[in-house]
């Protein structure tokens, strides 16, 4: 079974992100850029299924700019055969991607597509659902734990009032949350090893898909700064200011 993992080159978790003077959006300039946490847990899980004798290959894929080849090759490192890139300068919105997906999911035939619920960026968490309902196939999102069973996925959920556990047909589309592993060290070897792994780029219009986008940003601000706390003699005083002042009584 052939498993496809999308991943997404974002700015790095441990960079406090800066927003343009002028509002148009957040400054990447210089800023280091890195896989996707959940993406990278997809990674590991798919490494993990292969490891266990269920895939037999593992592809990376990602749509964006050039840098994304960088991306690619981090997965490449942690254990995937080969990557994809579809090459794109202009802004991939969640419904573009989900497209693109389709169509090298079309060409590849994968049992599995498994990505990450969302990216730390734009915090979307839409693109696996799009790629299930443009694919029609099942999907299980949220899996912090992953078991495959002939031809069906059993996928324990994190929701609301706890832990789910369904039941999906494969092929299926899968998204993975926090919980369901922690991926492994890319080590220097591999790292090496992923130099000479084979790296495909191709187009959006090779693939014949519009990746025009359907949303405009306006504006993007940072959040208001929190005013410093204060500290009250009695309970009498608290409650008057959260009433008076918070206006939350």
């Amino acid at each position: 079974m052939k498993v496809l993992v999308p991943v997404k080159r974002v700015v790095d978790y441990n960079v406090k992100v800066r927003v343009k003077s002028d509002g148009t959006g957040v400054d990447i300039a210089n800023v280091k850029m890195s896989m996707n946490p959940f993406d990278e847990i997809a990674v590991e899980e798919a490494m993990r299924l292969k490891e266990k004798g269920v895939a037999t290959e593992v592809i990376a894929v990602s749509c964006g700019v050039t840098q994304c080849q960088e991306t690619l090759r981090t997965a490449m490192a942690i254990g995937a055969d080969r990557a994809i890139l579809v090459e794109c300068a202009d802004e991939l919105q969640p419904l573009a991607v989900a497209k693109l997906l389709k169509a090298l999911v079309d060409k590849e035939a994968p049992g599995l597509v498994i990505l990450g619920k969302q990216a730390i960026d734009d915090d979307c968490n839409q693109t696996g659902q799009m790629l299930a309902a443009l694919l029609d196939r099942p999907q299980a999102t949220f899996a912090s734990k992953v078991e495959i069973d002939g031809d069906a996925a059993k996928v324990t959920r994190e929701v609301d009032g706890g832990l789910e556990t369904i039941s999906v047909k494969l092929p299926a589309v899968i998204t993975t949350d926090l919980r369901l592993n922690e991926p492994r060290y890319v080590t220097l070897p591999n790292i090496m090893k992923a130099k000479k792994k084979p790296l495909e780029i191709v187009k959006p219009a090779d693939l014949g898909v519009d990746v025009a986008p359907r949303l405009k940003t306006l504006k993007v601000a940072e959040p208001p700064k929190r005013g410093a706390g204060i500290k009250v003699p009695d309970v009498a005083t608290l409650v008057d200011k959260l009433k008076n002042e918070a206006k939350v009584l």
